[in-house]
């Protein structure tokens, strides 16, 4: 790939496109970011990353921003990620609208493939012992809903416009740059503060990616898919989250209490999750690379550094 577009590239998952993408040896990377965004130091300062400014409701406007033809475009913007994404159904279907509109900047600049961001959301409930991208989809949130009917509708127009069209259903990743507010950013900030940490009793299985694998992942995808295809991102292994959070308090403080049990499920109950990657690794070679261990330390450490 000599030049992509990356939109949400100051996120997480945007980021490590970014990052891992120089490290592929793209030679040019329009990272594209709100107005006014606060998250520039999270872009490499290279000299083959261009920062273009553009609102996610205005990407019409980036065919004329760019100015140069691009070979992949990937869409991991999405508006309203945050706690409180569910409570505004519109604010969701928007969404929806920004995707179909980044797909034709996508062909006005050129692209012969489109990358964009799903969720394993677009599942719903499903208790399967790994979930592929033929696995039932049965969204039950306004967000999940939102992803699913804009990979659906994303692969038509592309399909009328001759563009190759990936969805790619991120499942569980965490990384430097992960929200607050997620289990594991949350969880170990209270182990580094010495703070009380209750959970449920935590027997769900679960799938977590780090996010410089996710990020390698849409890259190879990039270089190395053609046609249109549906994949799910994560480590193809899940363990039980109390695994995980043991994990995170040893990494900190061994002797910290957990209080496992102290918070009830919700009515759904435990659900298991895992991803089935397989498709994904037979068309790319890809694989996860990042142990959670080390995924946990570079965590700690960018929490102590104040990168989050």
């Amino acid at each position: 790939m000599n030049r992509i577009v990356v939109t949400g590239a100051s996120s997480m998952i945007g980021a490590a496109i970014v990052e891992q993408a120089l490290n592929a040896g793209c030679k040019q990377v329009f990272a594209v970011v709100r107005a006014g965004c606060g998250k520039l130091s999270r872009l490499p300062r290279n000299e083959r990353v261009k920062t273009v400014f553009c609102d996610i409701d205005q990407y019409e406007r980036l065919p004329e921003l760019i100015h140069e033809g691009c070979e992949v475009f990937y869409h991991i913007a999405w508006d309203g990620t945050g706690a409180s994404r569910d409570r505004s159904i519109q604010g969701q279907a928007n969404n929806v609208v920004y995707t179909l509109k980044a797909l034709h900047a996508a062909k006005d600049l050129g692209c012969r493939m489109f990358i964009g961001a799903g969720s394993q959301a677009e599942y719903g409930k499903l208790m399967l012992d790994k979930i592929g991208p033929d696995a039932p989809t049965s969204p039950i949130s306004a967000y999940g809903v939102a992803k699913y009917a804009a990979g659906r509708l994303g692969r038509m127009e592309a399909d009328r416009l001759g563009l190759d069209f990936v969805w790619a259903r991120v499942f569980s990743v965490y990384g430097k740059y992960d929200k607050e507010t997620s289990m594991i950013s949350s969880s170990l900030r209270r182990f580094l503060r010495h703070e009380p940490a209750d959970f449920t009793e935590a027997s769900q299985r679960w799938d977590y990616l780090f996010s410089d694998d996710a990020g390698r992942a849409f890259v190879m995808i990039g270089q190395r898919v053609h046609g249109s295809r549906v994949y799910c991102i994560g480590s193809g292994q899940s363990r039980p989250l109390r695994d995980y959070i043991v994990e995170m308090r040893d990494a900190v403080d061994p002797a910290l209490e957990i209080g496992f049990g102290k918070i009830p499920y919700t009515d759904a109950g435990p659900i298991s999750i895992c991803a089935d990657i397989s498709a994904l690794t037979a068309d790319t070679g890809w694989q996860p690379v990042v142990e959670f261990q080390q995924g946990i330390r570079e965590c700690i450490r960018s929490i102590e550094e104040g990168n989050f």
